[in-house]
């Protein structure tokens, strides 16, 4: 688990790796150079004025810096202003789509719920590029596990679980932290309570930090007339979100996130 949460401080919200200038100056493009050096420079709190400014100026002198647009539309994004951040990351994936396509299928899926365009981003980048296509830009998810909620969002439940076994058995693939977790409740959702059990197990092995894997388990096993398992897994579902130990992102509501009133629910049929 270690791993992971250091791989995960590491990344920047919504951040985005900058490009190498040099590669304009050694083109001979000077304007484009300088616009580099603008954009990828200090340029304030992220979203002021100036900040937005300073990204003007840049495409002023170059506008084919895709890497502007995107930036300047990252605070739009985190406002919920998805009207404009839309606006200005179509241009950076016109501009430059293998770089920028992932990004975009990923705040698609997790902030727009158009699951139909996220699948289409995702797919079209897979076809675009050899290999591996990556992960969001979180670092949380691979873009094929993304792919595969998007599938649960339209209710093709059977496909979304395919796609995330056949990640999983992808040669040199480590699972990331919420993989087992969703392939879990995915499998408790149609039925197949055992085989949840069992990657929600997997999940709990590999990221013992999520109220989550033991609320779905202590479901599944509801359904299977285990209450004193159930009664064990709800009470430390709710004991580690009442320490803080759950699912938790800033901007969104995360897929298969509880609710603590969703564990206080359960407990009553304990106490009944």
């Amino acid at each position: 688990m270690t791993r992971f949460i250091i791989i995960l401080m590491t990344l920047p919200l919504y951040g985005y790796s900058q490009p190498n200038c040099n590669i304009y100056k050694l083109a001979g493009n000077d304007s484009c150079y300088q616009a580099c050096l603008i954009a990828t420079s200090g340029f304030g709190e992220q979203g002021s004025k100036f900040s937005q400014l300073r990204f003007d100026q840049a495409l002023s002198l170059c506008p084919t810096l895709d890497y502007a647009y995107m930036q300047k539309a990252v605070p739009y994004l985190k406002r919920g202003d998805f009207f404009t951040w839309k606006q200005l990351i179509d241009k950076a994936v016109a501009l430059n789509p293998g770089e920028h396509l992932g990004y975009r299928g990923w705040c698609m899926y997790q902030f727009l719920r158009d699951y139909k365009g996220a699948i289409k981003d995702i797919e079209q980048l897979d076809a675009m590029k050899e290999g591996n296509i990556g992960y969001c830009i979180t670092g949380d998810y691979h873009l094929n596990i993304v792919k595969a909620l998007c599938y649960k969002a339209l209710g093709q439940k059977q496909m979304a679980i395919q796609m995330i076994e056949d990640q999983l058995l992808q040669k040199g693939y480590e699972p990331m932290l919420y993989d087992y977790l969703h392939l879990g409740v995915l499998k408790v959702e149609i039925g197949k309570l055992e085989d949840g059990i069992v990657s929600l197990g997997k999940s709990i092995e590999l990221n013992d930090y999520n109220a989550e894997a033991y609320y779905y388990r202590a479901l599944a096993y509801k359904k299977m007339g285990k209450m004193s398992e159930f009664k064990q897994d709800m009470e430390k579902a709710y004991a580690y979100y009442t320490n803080g130990r759950k699912i938790y992102a800033d901007y969104y509501h995360p897929m298969d996130k509880i609710f603590l009133s969703d564990i206080e629910r359960e407990l009553k049929v304990i106490d009944e």
